[in-house]
């Protein structure tokens, strides 16, 4: 699934292939911009003490329009030019890239803000779901919405 909406709202998407974050900076780069933000979630090696060997992502079919939806009030919200998120789904290894969003803003303060903002409601919000896959045997499914 990927789409994108609006002069603000650049570049959505929810993937089952590989991110490319210079697609995601690409799509907020703008001649007024004088600060961008670029986030990226990785597929680390720990969690709760714990040896990852691999994530599994799983989206409801309303992810992207959610996904949609927190992109476009985070534009309304804040004061910036442009933003894009992309997620991805499916089998992740450690050091693959699970999220990657960016946002460009006039001053910097504003990017940062925003970014947080986007990313933090992304988690919150669209339903996405990750499986983690420990190194000892054990899973555990971990809801970001």
């Amino acid at each position: 699934m990927s789409g994108t909406a609006g002069n603000t709202v650049r570049l959505l998407g929810v993937r089952d292939t590989p991110l490319d974050t210079g697609e995601v900076l690409a799509a907020v780069q703008d001649q007024a911009a004088g600060g961008v933000n670029l986030f990226v979630g990785a597929v680390r090696d720990h969690d709760h003490g714990l040896g990852v060997v691999r994530l599994e992502y799983s989206a409801h079919p309303t992810a992207l329009d959610k996904l949609a939806e927190v992109a476009e009030e985070v534009a309304a919200e804040f004061d910036v030019i442009a933003l894009a998120a992309v997620h991805r789904i499916g089998v992740l290894d450690v050091g693959d890239l699970a999220v990657v969003s960016a946002v460009s803003a006039a001053h910097r303060d504003q990017a940062f803000a925003a970014s947080r903002a986007l990313i933090d409601r992304l988690k919150e919000r669209v339903p996405i779901w990750k499986h983690q896959v420990f190194s000892d045997g054990t899973d555990e499914w971990v809801g970001s919405c």
